[in-house]
Parts: structure tokens; sequence; C-alpha cells
């Protein structure tokens, strides 16, 4: 309801603009969310996504057919900049790098917003005869848009191994160093809101909002790092929307609002899955530090059974059902296409295999997903968590690759820092197949106990080898 009156007051605003141009513009929200609505599922998500870009394709050219709209050439510029990074950066980046490349795209989002804000209060001259609701949503898109580039760049610093994964903080006075880092901008937007029109506030504004965002996100460990990325595509959203209304363009309203509502659901939805609240992760300090594996509570060392790839390989064979549990070890290894082969192979000898996938498997929502409808895994052999843990009292074979936190068993333990964490319950497998480099523990920091378990053995190596090391060993059965 808010969104329409904010749209409806827009309108009223710009009624001076041509009729075409409405009309393009109206054309473009219908075509994005047509578009999005095509990606929730799988099968539609390639073709919803080129609708959703010929939307903002649309918005675009109602944009520069605005009358006096300003300087083409810096337009052409612009454009031509954006393409020649664009383009070249999506065709060639690699599936493992793929949340790093949201993250950074997602920043200049945020960024541009900050920039507008900039140009919109130096041309006039600090809002001086702009309506009041002008200076405020273009002032906290400022803020909100300067967060998110900042705190993007962090993520994918981080993501990128640039920045240690670990907690970075200041320590106890994190939290007041957060607080101040709030206080001066907000400070600032009400001394310019009060008629203060000094291009230094909004430096001010600009700052530290830019200190507030790396301070934000420094202290957050790599087990949240895909809580925080569908967070900062929330507020990039959200500074969208503010900037439409700051502007009186449709467009920006409905694509920001679509954005921002989408990424704080799915922000809530991570959380829930890692059993962690919001608050408590922009409160960091969860992930990104290895305790030393190997050692149970009552000091008595564990050892984990190691295995072989034919010994594995007849396992699979002669198992009635497999399940794979994909992680961020398959997409470092680009493993997928192996991992398709190798269960191509095992369904010609009749064996049923299905493909459990946590909701934080990897470094971003959807990430296996993503990497097996690349390899060509029919849809319908992804199950969800919950449809997953019921399949695995009645598997023969779980095949992990790459996962370490969203199988830990130490999940249900109250001691334990993830506790009531839902996770894929392939202890509870006949038996269990874990590929990984080594005993590292995964991004939450903790030993997995499942790897010690008797049911349990460790094929170690890269895991695209280890997969192609099954293929053959199962093609020579």
């Amino acid at each position: 309801m808010s969104t329409t009156l904010a749209a409806t007051g827009v309108l009223a605003q710009i009624g001076g603009l041509p009729n075409y141009v409405l009309l393009l513009y109206i054309l473009a929200f219908s075509l994005l969310i047509y578009g999005m609505s095509g990606l929730t599922d799988p099968r539609t998500a390639v073709r919803g996504n080129r609708i959703a870009a010929g939307g903002m394709g649309v918005a675009l050219l109602a944009t520069l057919l605005i009358p006096h709209i300003g300087n083409w050439g810096l337009i052409v510029l612009g454009v031509a900049i954006g393409t020649a990074v664009g383009i070249p950066a999506a065709r060639q980046v690699k599936m493992t790098a793929m949340p790093q490349m949201v993250a950074l795209f997602n920043g200049v989002g945020g960024g541009a917003v900050a920039l507008i804000a900039w140009v919109d209060f130096r041309s006039s001259g600090g809002y001086i005869d702009d309506p009041k609701y002008v200076a405020v949503f273009s002032l906290i898109a400022a803020i909100i848009g300067s967060v998110s580039f900042w705190g993007s760049n962090i993520a994918f610093g981080k993501l990128q191994g640039i920045i240690p994964g670990r907690p970075i903080t200041v320590g106890q006075g994190q939290q007041v160093l957060n607080g101040v880092l709030i206080a001066v901008p907000l400070a600032c937007m009400g001394a310019i809101l009060d008629d203060n029109h000094s291009a230094w506030l909004l430096a001010g504004v600009l700052v530290f909002a830019a200190l507030l965002g790396n301070a934000v996100v420094l202290p957050i460990g790599g087990a949240d790092m895909p809580v925080v990325i569908s967070l900062l595509n929330a507020f990039t959203g959200l500074s969208t929307a503010c900037t439409g209304v700051a502007l009186g363009n449709t467009d920006l309203i409905v694509a920001g609002m679509i954005v921002g509502a989408s990424g704080t659901i799915l922000t809530n939805q991570m959380a829930v899955a890692m059993n962690r609240s919001i608050p408590a992760i922009v409160a960091g300090g969860f992930g990104g530090v290895s305790t030393a594996p190997g050692a149970s509570a009552d000091g008595v060392n564990l050892v984990a059974r190691s295995t072989n790839a034919s010994d594995v390989a007849i396992q699979l064979a002669y198992a009635n059902r497999v399940v794979v549990v994909p992680g961020y070890g398959m997409a470092v290894a680009q493993a997928q296409h192996s991992v398709t082969e190798l269960a191509k192979l095992l369904e010609d000898r009749g064996v049923e295999v299905e493909y459990a996938i946590h909701p934080v498997a990897g470094r971003m929502p959807g990430h296996m997903n993503v990497l097996l409808a690349e390899a060509g895994v029919p849809y319908e052999q992804l199950l969800e968590l919950e449809a997953a843990n019921e399949r695995f009292k009645r598997t023969d074979v779980s095949l992990i690759i790459g996962a370490n936190d969203v199988v830990n068993p130490d999940a249900r333990k109250p001691s334990s820092p993830i506790y009531g964490m839902p996770i894929l319950d392939v202890d509870e497998s006949k038996s269990v197949i874990i590929l990984k480099r080594s005993m590292s523990s995964g991004y939450a920091g903790i030993d997995n106990p499942l790897f010690y378990e008797p049911q349990s053995a460790m094929l170690f190596g890269d895991a695209k080898r280890s997969v192609d090391n099954l293929v053959a060993e199962v093609k020579a059965l």
C-alpha cells in the first residue's frame, strides 16, 4: 500500500513528462516484475532474467527520451564504460567466483546511488528549492547506498581472499564505534534538513556512512557471509527506491522496492537456515577461525578412516540409493560435470541418485543449484533440506563433496556454536563418504564429528580428480 501511495505521488509530480515516457516506464516495470517471477523456478530462470533485463533496457530508453535529459556525451561515455567492463566480467567469471561478482556488482549499485545524492545536493544548492521529502529521501539513499557500497567491497575482499575471512574487530568497543558511525551521518542529515546547505555536511554523511559500511562487515566471519551478501543486496534495493522518490522516477521506486523486499525476505530465510538472528550476524564475531580437528571433549584423539576410489566405487555401484551432498569444495574444484557423469553411470546400473541441497551451501543462496543446473542435473533430483532428511534413513551411501558445516551433527548439541542450525542428517545414512582435501574445518571454524563416525570414510584429494577417479573405477566394474 505504501509503495502504491509513493508511486502515485511521484506520478503526480512528474505529470509534465511526455505520455510516451510514462507508458515506457509502465512497460519497463511490468517486464521487470514478470521477469523476476520467472526466477522462482530454474526451468524459467534464464527466460525470466532476459525479460527483466529487457525491462531495464526499456527503462533506460525511457529515461534517455525525457526532454532536456542532459549531456549526451557523458551519457554515451558512461554506457560505453559500463558495457565494456560489465559484459566481459559477467561472461568470463567462473561459477566459483560468482558470489564475489554478486557482491561487487551490488556494491556498484549502492555507490551509484550515493553519487546521485551528491550530484542532486550540489545541483540544487543543498535542496534550497526542493520539497523537504526530496531532501529526506535523497539523504537516506546517500547513507544506505554508501554503507552498501563499502560493505559490499569488504564482502568481496573476504570472499576473494584479499581480506582475511576471520572477524576483524576493535574488541569490546566495536558496537560503540558502530553507534558513533551511525550517529554522525544522522546528525549531518539533521543539520541539512534544518536548512544548513554546506557541502561539508553531505561529505560527512557519505564519509561516515562509508566508515560504517566497513566497520559493520569487517567483524563478520566467513560463516555468515552468504547472509551478509543478501542483506547488502536489500540495502541497495532500499537506497534505489529512496532515490526514485527523490528523483520522481517510478521505475526506480518499483525496482528498488522489489529488490529491497525480496532481499529482506531472503536474508531472514538465510538467517533462519543458520539458526542465527540478523542482529547477531551484524554484531559479527562468528566463523573464520578454525579449531584443531581430531580431539574429543574428553581429550581422546579421534581418527578418521581413509578410503580409496576403488572401494568407494564398489559401494556406489551396488547401492540402491545414493544421495550427493554438494558444498563449496565442489564449486572450487569445478567438479559438477564429473559428478553428473558419475550419477549417469550409477543410474545406468539401476542406482537411484538424488542431490541434497542445504539452503546455505556454498557462498550465496542457490549456489549449488546453479552449478548443478549448469551441469545438466534434472531439477526433480534436487532435494531441499526437509525432503532430503526424509531420505537419509533409507539411503545406502551419502556422498559429501566439499561440504562441512551443513552436515555437522554437533548442531544438535546445546554446547556447540552452531546449535540449532538446521543440517542435512547424513549421519543417518548406512554409509557416508566425504570428499575433502584435508581434515580442515568449515567456515564456522569447528571440527566435524561426522568425519570420525564408524560409517564414515574420507576420500582425500581435489574433488574433481577424486570424482574422475570414481568415474573410471565404476566404468571398470
